[in-house]
């Protein structure tokens, strides 16, 4: 499994963690505390300059807007900068891209419901799948009819899913009734979940239809189709033609023999129709089961949709800033020499493997930069070291006084 920039611990939890090295010294830990209250303020206002420039240019596309209000915004809303901005945020917020063999995998395989479904991809104009975090865990399915057995399903902890539908044009060629449509045309959807998992990936898309697998049109139609022919041709068709032919002819027949026979053909007939509701009865429970997914994909699941996506999205790139900034800060200020980014990374990955037993590639260039553009760090040949707790609270709140920099004489 590879791993991931993503860091998967709460920000307090992890203030707490670096504030135990200093806990001989309550002074710096005062001023540690200050040093990360103030920088976390700080990339929350970078956070709100991002979100005015997403929802600018994504206000035309909106869907949740009016068409009179999204007509005030056309000239306005420009969908390359919007992408690029959004891309940023995801990067920040440490997600990556979703590549289409993982979701061609998801269409093909499924772990829980154990039904296929089909996506209408030419009705979407531009669709893109992103994830960040990941975890494997023992989930009971249903095996044959009266078993279950435990597999391992891996999940996503979080999905973030963009779909650009197609223009009007499109659906009128189609011959599509657009009052009946639950989307508009031309607007891009969307939204964030948790606990996704991977191999049922493709249930987050609003317009999955399940339909049935090779598997459940085998055991439909092969016991349907040859044991109906079966039953007819060699018990119900020979004794309804013998009685016909008698009946017509005046002859005696063996009636009791040939009762008994359509009996059995009939009776045998009736078990296979059993067993063929009972088929279709297995498919229709699929149905239903992966209809409750969807509702508690909803309701418990989705973490923000259209505008609100993009809120829960800059609260992750925030978190992911000040988590590598602040850690990256203290190692620093820890280490009596200073380090290349190298030995840098390796000190914080090992910590997190040894203290918190968590494998993951810490983006060890984005904190250097961050503290860089702030100040707090100063790179000499290649070596990195930080300014004391002192100088570094001057020196953030110069930054954070300098953002409201306004003189009027």
């Amino acid at each position: 499994m590879k791993r991931e920039h993503y860091i998967p611990f709460d920000k307090e939890f992890l203030l707490e963690q670096q504030l135990a090295f200093f806990s001989e010294d309550q002074k710096k830990v005062e001023d540690f505390k200050k040093l990360f209250d103030i920088t976390e303020h700080y990339f929350h206002y970078e956070s709100f300059n991002l979100i005015r420039n997403l929802k600018q240019n994504y206000a035309v596309f909106n869907p949740d807007l009016s068409p009179e209000e999204r007509e005030e915004f056309v000239g306005k809303s420009d969908f390359s900068k919007l992408k690029k901005t959004l891309l940023q945020v995801l990067e920040r917020a440490n997600y990556t891209r979703v590549n289409q063999e993982t979701l061609d995998k998801a269409l093909k395989d499924s772990d829980l419901i154990g039904l296929n479904l089909t996506i209408d991809f030419k009705a979407i104009k531009d669709y893109e799948l992103y994830a960040r975090g990941h975890h494997k865990t023992k989930e009971k399915v249903s095996h044959f009819i009266f078993w279950k057995k435990e597999i391992e399903v891996e999940y996503y902890d979080r999905v973030m899913i963009f779909l650009n539908y197609q223009d009007t044009h499109y659906f009128k060629e189609k011959k599509v009734d657009l009052d009946k449509l639950l989307i508009d045309p031309g607007c891009i959807v969307l939204k964030v979940f948790k606990r996704v998992p991977k191999n049922d990936l493709e249930t987050i898309f609003p317009n999955a239809v399940p339909k049935m697998s090779t598997t459940d049109k085998l055991l439909f139609w092969v016991p349907g189709i040859g044991g109906g022919i079966s039953l007819l041709s060699t018990k119900v068709i020979p004794a309804l033609i013998l009685m016909s032919a008698a009946y017509k002819s005046g002859e005696s027949i063996d009636l009791l023999n040939s009762k008994t026979s359509l009996n059995q053909g009939l009776i045998a007939l009736g078990i296979l129709a059993a067993y063929l509701f009972r088929q279709y009865s297995n498919f229709v429970n699929k149905k239903i089961k992966y209809s409750k997914m969807l509702s508690d994909s909803l309701y418990f699941k989705n973490l923000g949709n259209n505008n609100g996506a993009f809120y829960s999205l800059l609260n992750s790139s925030e978190e992911e800033a000040i988590k590598e900034t602040i850690l990256a800060y203290a190692f620093l200020n820890r280490s009596k020499i200073p380090l290349t980014a190298e030995e840098l990374d390796s000190q914080i990955e090992s910590w997190f493997s040894t203290k918190l037993n968590t494998d993951l590639d810490f983006h060890v260039k984005n904190a250097l930069l961050k503290l860089k553009n702030i100040g707090l760090a100063i790179e000499t040949n290649g070596k990195w070291e930080v300014i004391s707790l002192d100088k570094a609270l001057i020196r953030i709140d110069e930054v954070w006084d300098a953002v409201f920099e306004y003189n009027q004489k």
